[in-house]
């Protein structure tokens, strides 16, 4: 016990005289067992008494328990005599005076505390949501911003129209309250307030078939806005104004988180398109002051120097060196590095379909001096692809009969993209055999040379022709990663071709051989928003071929001209009008001049559909089309997308015209007019179409009905 009285003499003495004063010498013998008087006399002698008389506690392993009765657990607990206290009988209380309601004096409410939805203005989302706005939109100008982004995220919104359980919408409504709040603080409202409301029934009620209904209303308080804004070493650089501009955000404008972002990332792009590959951003720290009512913004921004374009390495030189690369980049050494142009670089790399990978690193060579930029390198590195394919095709169509394709390539055989391709086709109307030569960003950008020469057998009910042909072009056209706005093509045919129109009644045309030389050439204007799939803008391209052809001993000149033109307009997100037209012509020679494979046809899947392919226009005496020197064509049609499918699904209702003269001049008289329906299914890629066409005017020879199948729109 020394440890305890030690203890309670601590406490004595710690207390001082005062404690001394406080005690009662006449207390139970018990307590003065303990305390004796000469203890409140002289405390600090007695506590060093106690301390050296009382002896140490005996460890515990020297307690002898031998001795000690084993206890009973399923004994009960003995009854302990409750204390003996002395409670009074009777407790007096004091009497309770009654107040008059005239001495109160009650607080009116404040505005915080009426009515939410009082005076509101309510948006409907859905059957079962609403948000309550103050009529004053001054007072929340970004309503309808803050409604899209709210929908966008809303657990209720998502609710199922078919469930009225009130339980599971009371649970979404919950969460889509702390949505609301952490959507309201993006924008700035710190001081805003959130009331939400369920209205429903629960289930046995007899009014537990009616749907569930939430609304959630709208105080949104004083809008926050920013105090001091901090960019870091971004003052260094030495774009530091234009950079400083393009960060939109100022002292004193209204706070938004979202509008942090959105400058933060034009930040990043200025810098990458001024010059500074190595620039870095922190992530933004925004410290709001309540007393205030603004937060301070910092921009941690990291310049690191401003650099100019070096040269170009490969990481595979034999493959695809540094120098071509070069001659493809958009860039020119000594340019201001432009990040824009780096990843241009590299999907041009991408689109020689010669690599599987590519990834471009700027590399520094010389560092930043002063005002002098460093000089950084652009390392491309690559990995193969295959080079060889081996593709074939098989099929069948009730007016070609069968079709049997194959073709082999490799696609850098002469380095650099460098392709050889051979191809077969044996079919019931058509055998060819060709070899085709195709160099790809020959002396500039996305230019190409080709190189095609091929023999030719075709027949069908339009003309028979056994063909042997060489044909150049150098073009600078349109691919699926570079859609152009300007096109062209310029080229050189050499065709030698024993042809002779369908046969008449009482046999055959005698066949005639043609020497044909032409120089086409090309233009398009493309406008539009799409390659595969234009939803606005328009088209327009020309083709002009001056020809000289040789046949029996007569030699013809003439010239060959085509304008096509489209147009496409978006109604709304799932509609959009589609129209296009098409005027030929050629002048110069009669039209039995002119070999039947070089005369104008209309009819088919990219003409006037309904109408088998180069099924329209002026026949012989047997009703078979040869052919004719004019043409115009005409065609409109309403692209409408579904719901089906998550919206892949659409629907083309559509209708064409077509007319070839052997005039030089269309002859509208004689106009055929096909419609029908078609199925697009959108891919990443491109639609797919399925057209099925009704011919309205058919001639005695046309089905009545044609069906299409092809990659992409039809115009």
């Amino acid at each position: 016990m020394r440890f305890a009285v030690s203890l309670i003499a601590l406490a004595w003495v710690g207390a001082g005289t005062s404690v001394a004063a406080a005690q009662d010498r006449e207390a139970p013998p018990s307590l003065e067992d303990l305390i004796p008087d000469s203890a409140i006399d002289a405390p600090e002698a007695w506590a060093e008494q106690v301390g050296d008389d009382v002896a140490p506690a005996p460890p515990p392993e020297d307690i002898e328990t031998d001795d000690l009765p084993e206890p009973d657990f399923d004994s009960p607990l003995e009854e302990f005599p409750p204390p003996p206290l002395d409670l009074p009988d009777e407790t007096p209380l004091a009497q309770v005076e009654e107040l008059d309601p005239e001495d109160f004096d009650f607080a009116e409410l404040g505005e915080e505390l009426k009515d939410p939805f009082a005076d509101a203005e309510v948006e409907r989302l859905s059957a079962f949501l609403e948000l309550a706005f103050p009529t004053d939109r001054s007072l929340f100008p970004i309503r309808d911003e803050f409604i899209d982004r709210y929908q966008s995220l809303s657990a209720v919104e998502e609710f199922d129209a078919d469930n009225k359980n009130l339980a599971t919408i009371s649970a979404r409504a919950k969460s889509d309250e702390e949505l609301l709040t952490t959507l309201l603080r993006a924008y700035g409202y710190y001081d805003s307030q959130v009331v939400r409301s369920v209205a429903g029934a629960l289930p046995g009620d007899e009014a537990a078939a009616v749907r569930p209904t939430v609304r959630f209303a709208i105080v949104p308080g004083e809008r926050y806005r920013f105090g001091a804004i901090d960019l870091g070493d971004l003052g260094s650089a030495p774009d530091a104004d234009a950079l400083r501009q393009a960060f939109e955000v100022r002292s004193g404008d209204e706070m938004s988180n979202f509008r942090i972002v959105e400058e933060q990332f034009d930040l990043d792009r200025a810098l990458g398109e001024f010059g500074y590959p190595f620039a870095e951003i922190d992530a933004p720290e925004l410290l709001v002051d309540h007393d205030r009512n603004e937060g301070d913004l910092t921009l941690a921004v990291r310049p690191k120097g401003k650099y100019v374009f070096g040269e170009v390495t490969s990481s595979m030189p034999d493959f695809l060196s540094g120098k071509h690369f070069g001659t493809i980049a958009r860039f020119e050494p000594g340019d201001v590095f432009q990040r824009s142009l780096q990843m241009d670089l590299r999907r041009a790399v991408t689109a020689t379909g010669l690599v599987s990978s590519v990834e471009v690193t700027p590399r520094e060579v010389t560092p930043p001096v002063g005002d002098e930029p460093g000089v950084v390198a652009m390392d491309v590195a690559i990995t193969k692809a295959k080079l060889r394919t081996i593709a074939g095709a098989i099929g069948y169509g009730s007016e070609e009969g069968f079709r049997l394709q194959a073709s082999w390539e490799h696609r850098n055989f002469f380095p650099p993209e460098g392709a050889i391709r051979a191809r077969a086709i044996a079919g019931t109307q058509e055998q060819l055999a060709g070899i085709t030569y195709r160099r790809n960003n020959f002396r500039g950008r996305d230019r190409v040379l080709n190189i095609d020469a091929y023999a030719r057998s075709f027949d069908n009910d339009v003309y028979q022709a056994d063909t042997a042909a060489l044909v150049g072009s150098y073009e600078q056209a349109s691919t699926l990663l570079f859609q152009k706005p300007l096109s062209w093509s310029i080229g050189m045919e050499l065709v030698a071709t024993d042809e002779r129109d369908a046969k008449v009644k009482g046999g055959k045309n005698p066949r005639q051989t043609y020497l044909i030389a032409a120089l086409p050439a090309s233009v398009l204007v493309d406008a539009s928003d799409d390659l595969l799939d234009p939803t606005k803008g328009f088209r327009i391209g020309a083709r002009l071929s001056p020809e000289v052809s040789r046949v029996s001993g007569s030699q013809s000149t003439y010239l060959s001209a085509q304008v096509d033109g489209s147009y496409y307009k978006q109604i709304n997100e799932r509609i959009v009008l589609a129209g296009r037209t098409r005027i030929g012509t050629i002048v110069g020679a009669d039209t039995f001049q002119i070999a039947p494979s070089r005369r104008l046809y209309a009819g088919g899947g990219s003409s006037v559909r309904g109408y088998g392919y180069q099924q329209i226009g002026p026949r012989n005496g047997v009703g078979d089309p040869n052919g004719g020197r004019s043409l115009v064509e005409l065609s409109a049609e309403a692209r409408i997308r579904t719901r089906f499918f998550d919206g892949a699904l659409g629907v083309v209702p559509f209708i064409d015209a077509g007319s070839v003269s052997r005039s030089t001049m269309p002859d509208l008289d004689r106009i055929k007019i096909g419609a029908g329906v078609g199925v697009r299914y959108y891919t990443g890629f491109g639609p797919l179409r399925v057209d099925v066409g009704f011919p309205l005017n058919p001639g005695p020879d046309d089905s009545f009905v044609a069906v299409y199948v092809s990659l992409g729109q039809a115009f």
